[in-house]
């Protein structure tokens, strides 16, 4: 197999703040190289780094917002986060656990700091990343996942260097608890300080890594260091990552689905039309409800 070499290393933005309870560095879409059609299917990438935030009995977050024709998925490393939706989903993840929210047709919902957590609050980290749908499932029923840390599938690695957690797709035979429409492996590598191991992907698959924790060194030359991202190119199918020291890295690897991409605020369709039928739909309703 050929190695799959990395094509540029992100340096994390200037944070900004979504709602009042999430600081957050945007990686994609960000200019060429990393926009929504170089990152397919992989629409949107926002990275709340390590932050402290003060108790509260008010909880902080973002309040009723709509969506359209993709997938959001939230990960949360440390602090907790409460959503709900109107299509009846729901609930709280906390460190190590997943949502993965498939807005489909349409969906409204709310996410915010867990009550409780709230009132003591403290570090704070989490990523969320927007996933497309193809064109023939964008109008498809909404739906929610909620994975907790205990579901997720783990693959133990030799010499003590660390574990694989698979939250979709496999890692040598380890499959993830997330159903996908389209392949998509979404993995978690904790990586003992010295720790090595090897990731195989189709060439044409769009890959990256998120050094959550730690800094780590590609296929024995390329260092990439906490908080930035590491963009592969698609020129192999195999790549080598060592833990300079312990270490957590967001390893993501999707098939492209190659189709035209529409894009406007909380929407994601295939046509200019189909927002403009999307911004219509939600004023009128069609969205359901939330307080």
């Amino acid at each position: 197999m050929k190695t799959k070499t990395v094509e540029l290393v992100a340096t994390p933005r200037e944070p900004h703040f979504v709602g009042d309870g999430f600081r957050v560095h945007n990686f994609i879409p960000r200019g060429f190289r990393l926009d929504m059609q170089r990152m397919d299917p992989f629409l949107l990438l926002d990275y709340n780094s390590p932050f402290t935030f003060p108790p509260t009995d008010t909880p902080k977050g973002v309040g009723v917002h709509p969506h359209r024709g993709f997938e959001t998925v939230t990960i949360a490393y440390q602090g907790k986060i409460e959503h709900h939706d109107s299509h009846g989903g729901g609930g709280i993840i906390g460190e190590g656990d997943v949502q993965w929210m498939t807005a489909a047709s349409g969906i409204l919902h709310k996410e915010f700091h867990e009550k409780e957590w709230s009132k003591t609050a403290g570090v704070f980290q989490m990523v969320q990343l927007w996933v497309n749908l193809p064109q023939k499932d964008k109008m498809s029923t909404p739906k929610y996942q909620a994975i907790v840390n205990s579901e997720i599938n783990r693959y133990e690695l030799e010499n003590k260097a660390g574990i694989i957690e698979v939250i979709s797709g496999d890692y040598n035979g380890t499959k993830g608890a997330a159903s996908t429409f389209t392949p998509i492996h979404m993995l978690n590598a904790k990586l003992n300080k010295g720790g090595k191991t090897v990731f195989h992907f189709p060439s044409d698959y769009n890959t990256f890594l998120l050094v959550i924790k730690g800094n780590i060194v590609i296929n024995g030359k390329e260092e990439v260091f906490t908080d930035h991202l590491a963009l592969m190119a698609n020129d192999g199918e195999v790549f080598e990552i060592e833990a300079m020291d312990d270490a957590i890295v967001l390893v993501l690897s999707g098939e492209p689905i190659n189709e035209p991409i529409a894009a406007h605020g909380p929407f994601v369709m295939n046509t200019k039309e189909e927002i403009m039928q999307a911004f219509s739909d939600y004023n009128s309703g069609k969205f359901g409800y939330l307080e």
